[in-house]
C-alpha cells in the first residue's frame, strides 16, 4: 500500500498528517462488553508504504505494547512518508490475564500457532481472523514483537522466512540484531500468514521475566522502539540515517530441555549472543544439596539467545534457546 490519502484500520480512519486511535471489532462477551483489538494509525503527510507493528499476541509479553507507546510518542506524522500502524495488543483476553493465551480458550490457547484463525472458529481463532482481515490488505511489511514472557529472558533475536525481503526487514532492526534465524514455525503465525499472501513479516524477540524490573523493562522497550524508528528510516519513511547489525548470522533454533530435575544454574561468565563451541557448558542442574545432576552444553557451534528465568526446573522443561550458527549473511 502506498498512499497519501486516508487510511482506515478498523474504526480508525486517519487522513494524511493525522494520528487516530481506534479498534478492530471482534465480538461481544457474555457480560455485554465488546471484545476489540486496539490500534493506532499514524498516517504520514507524504506518500509511502505501510509498516505495521504487532505486540502481545502472547499475553505475558508486554514489551510490544511498551515499544508501541514509545514509538508513537516520537513519530511526527508531518515528517512521515507512508503509514505506521501500531497494534500494541493482539490477544486482549490473554493480555488481561497476563498469560500466554486466553485461559478461557483451551483448544486454541496459543494464538501464535493458529493464526490467521477462522472467522467461525474458537474465540482466539476469531480474534486472529479479525486481526488478519484488517492487517492483510493494508500492511506492506510487519514485525511481531515477542519476548520470553513469564518463562524466560530472550536477548535480541529474529526469525525470518528466508526471503530476501524478510532478511532485509530483519537487518533494518538495527545494531545488535545480528542473530537472524530461519523460522521454525512455517504455519500459524502472522509471519507465515503474510508469506502466504505474498507479503513480508518477521518475528522479533527481546525481553521477558528477569527483565521486567522498572529499569530493565524500560531499557527493553526503548531498544524495541529504536528499532521501529530505524525501520522507518531504512525504508525512507522518516528522516535520519538507519544503522545496521554487523555481523549478521544465519542459523537455526534448538530448544534445549532439562535432562534432570533440580536447580538450574547458568555457567558464570557465559553470555548471551556470544559465539561458543560445540560442547561448551551453558549451565548445570544441581539437587537440593548442590550435587551436579546434569549439564547443558552447546549442541553445535553457535550462541544462546534465551535462558529460563526461574531456577527450579523439572525434567523435560525448556531451559535454553540456542542458535546453531550456519555462517554469516554479510
Amino acid at each position: 500500500m502506498a498512499s497519501n490519502q486516508a487510511v482506515t484500520v478498523g474504526t480508525a480512519t486517519a487522513e494524511p498528517g493525522q494520528i487516530v486511535r481506534g479498534v478492530i471489532p471482534v465480538t461481544e462477551l457474555a457480560g455485554g462488553t465488546p471484545l476489540q483489538i486496539p490500534v493506532v494509525v499514524v498516517n504520514g503527510a507524504g506518500d509511502g508504504p505501510c509498516f505495521w507493528v504487532n505486540g502481545a499476541i502472547h499475553g505475558d509479553e508486554p514489551e510490544g505494547p511498551l515499544a508501541c507507546q514509545l514509538a508513537l510518542a516520537e513519530v511526527d506524522p508531518a515528517q512521515l512518508s507512508g503509514t505506521l500502524v501500531l497494534c500494541p495488543i493482539i490477544n486482549v483476553p490473554a493480555f488481561e490475564a497476563a498469560q500466554r493465551g486466553n485461559p478461557a480458550d483451551t483448544f486454541t490457547y496459543d494464538m501464535n500457532r493458529i493464526y490467521p484463525g477462522r472467522p467461525d472458529g474458537y474465540l482466539s481463532e476469531r480474534v486472529a481472523a479479525a486481526h488478519a482481515a484488517a492487517m492483510g490488505p493494508v500492511a506492506d511489511f510487519e514485525i511481531s514483537i515477542h519476548s520470553g514472557g513469564a518463562h524466560s529472558f530472550l536477548d535480541k533475536a529474529i526469525f525470518v522466512d528466508e526471503s530476501p525481503e524478510s532478511v532485509e526487514l530483519a537487518t533494518a532492526m538495527g545494531p545488535g540484531w545480528g542473530c537472524i534465524m530461519s523460522s521454525f514455525n512455517p504455519k500459524g503465525s502472522p509471519m507465515a500468514f503474510r508469506k502466504d499472501i505474498g507479503k513480508v513479516g518477521i518475528t522479533v524477540e527481546l525481553g521477558g521475566r528477569s527483565a521486567t524490573s522498572p529499569e530493565a523493562f524500560a531499557r527493553v522497550g526503548r531498544e524495541l522502539a529504536d528499532s521501529i524508528l530505524n525501520i522507518l528510516r531504512h525504508y525512507k519513511m522518516y528522516p535520519g540515517e538507519a544503522e545496521y547489525p554487523s555481523p549478521r548470522y544465519r542459523g537455526q533454533q534448538e530448544a534445549l530441555l532439562a535432562p534432570a530435575s533440580g536447580i538450574f544454574l547458568p555457567e558464570p561468565g557465559v553470555e548471551f549472543l556470544t559465539l561458543m563451541k560445540q560442547g561448551d557448558r551453558i549451565a548445570r542442574i544441581v539437587n537440593a544439596f548442590g550435587d551436579t545432576l546434569a549439564t547443558l552444553e552447546a549442541p553445535a557451534d553457535g550462541m544462546f539467545f534465551g535462558l529460563r528465568a526461574l531456577p527450579n526446573v523439572m525434567t523435560g522443561d525448556w531451559c535454553c534457546f540456542f542458535c546453531k550458527v550456519e555462517g554469516t549473511r554479510d
